[in-house]
This record gives C-alpha cells, sequence and structure tokens, in this order.
C-alpha cells in the first residue's frame, strides 16, 4: 500500500518545531497582559492548570486527530500541506506583528482556557504540527507524546517567568527573539511544504492506476 510522503523528523527535530510553535517567549505579552487582575499566589496555579488543559489538548489531537480528519475525508497530504500553510502565516504574523499580537484579541478576566491554554498553547499551529508528526509515523507516538509533555514543561517555566524575563530582557530583545523565531517557522514552513510536494505526483499516479484499472482497454491505445 502507497503512503503519502510526510517530512520525517528526529524527536530532538520535532521537539525544535513543536516549541518554536508553541512560541514561549512570543506568548509572555500575553500572559502578563491576563495575569495582570490575578493575585500573585494563584499565578503560577493559573499558569499550571492552563498549561495542563494545552496538554491535553495536543495529546487528544496526537492520538484522536487524523482518525477524525479522515471520517471526514481529509487525506495525509491535505494535513501536511495545510499544517505547512498554517505554520507560514503564523510565521508572517511574527515577523511583522500587528497591534493585536499573533493570536488576536484577548478577553479580560482571570484566563481560564482562553488565551493561555488556547490558542496561546496549543493553538491551530500547534495542534496542526503535532497531528502531522503523529500521522508521520505512528509507530513513535511515545515520542511524540513526550513531545508534547516538555513542550507544555518548557511554556509552563518560561510563562512563569515572564514578568522576570521583561524586566531583563527588555521589550526590544523578547520581539527581536519573536522575529527570530518566525523567521526560523517561515523556513521551516517552506521545508514542509517542499517535502509534501510530492504529494501531488502521488495523487496523479493514483489517480492514473484506478482510471487504468477501471478502464483496461486504454492501456493498449
Amino acid at each position: 500500500e502507497n503512503k503519502a510522503p510526510f517530512m520525517e523528523y528526529s524527536f530532538w527535530g520535532g521537539l525544535m518545531l513543536m516549541v518554536l510553535m508553541a512560541d514561549p517567549l512570543g506568548n509572555i505579552p500575553i500572559t502578563i497582559s491576563c495575569m495582570k487582575n490575578v493575585p500573585n499566589k494563584r499565578r503560577t496555579f493559573v499558569l499550571f492548570r492552563e498549561c495542563m488543559i494545552a496538554m491535553g489538548m495536543l495529546l487528544l489531537a496526537m492520538f484522536f486527530g487524523r482518525p477524525f480528519l479522515a471520517s471526514i475525508g481529509l487525506s495525509d497530504a491535505a494535513l501536511s500541506i495545510g499544517g505547512s500553510v498554517i505554520v507560514m502565516l503564523m510565521a508572517i504574523r511574527m515577523v511583522f506583528p500587528t497591534q493585536e499580537g499573533v493570536f488576536g484579541q484577548t478577553p479580560g478576566g482571570e484566563p481560564y482556557i482562553v488565551p493561555i491554554a488556547i490558542p496561546a498553547i496549543a493553538g491551530p499551529s500547534t495542534l496542526a504540527t503535532i497531528m502531522m508528526l503523529a500521522a508521520s509515523e505512528p509507530n513513535r507516538l511515545f515520542e511524540w507524546g513526550a513531545v508534547v509533555v516538555i513542550t507544555c514543561v518548557v511554556s509552563f517555566f518560561v510563562l512563569a517567568s515572564a514578568d522576570w524575563l521583561e524586566r531583563h530582557m527588555g521589550e526590544k530583545l523578547t520581539l527581536a527573539f519573536e522575529r527570530l523565531t518566525g523567521l526560523l517557522l517561515a523556513m521551516m514552513a517552506t521545508q514542509m511544504f517542499l517535502g509534501s510536494s510530492d504529494c501531488t505526483a502521488f495523487a496523479r499516479k493514483t489517480a492514473d492506476g484506478v482510471c487504468r484499472r477501471r478502464h483496461p482497454a486504454e492501456r493498449v491505445l
């Protein structure tokens, strides 16, 4: 049975991609804005809760995302190319930031699920990335699960240190790191798209084989 091609990732390559997609440094301004009305003694708990929710969403996407997409008729090629497009769109917003930030405007009050867990950590880009990793090599789900856990742990420690990091790094340095991350993501998105570009040839070859089986007389012509 033929299989639509995916770009192959090592454990460290997948981890780096997921951490870049989660963009914990880029989420510092969102976190500070959302936490300004939360008492100091509750902040660590709130961030831990949000990271656990994000981890749960990412693990659900890893285990059940591909079967769900298959049930509505989306192929591996659609997942791979669609994931690269989402990564590129996020990269563009990071390199050329808008006033609303990468994820748009966020609601006030103590954050609950929105906007830190979703979409800051478990957003469309990270969900699409973990589904793509799981679909590329389903026999490595334990490794991809570890990637999800480490990504959420890194996000927790970075966001828990948001005030300290902003004071010591400064707004300009934080913005520079975010733009550098955006450039890396843009290159990764291009490579992801190029890695899945063979899907077109794969689809054409499959369609040609189906047509020949249905119309064997055409082979004589």
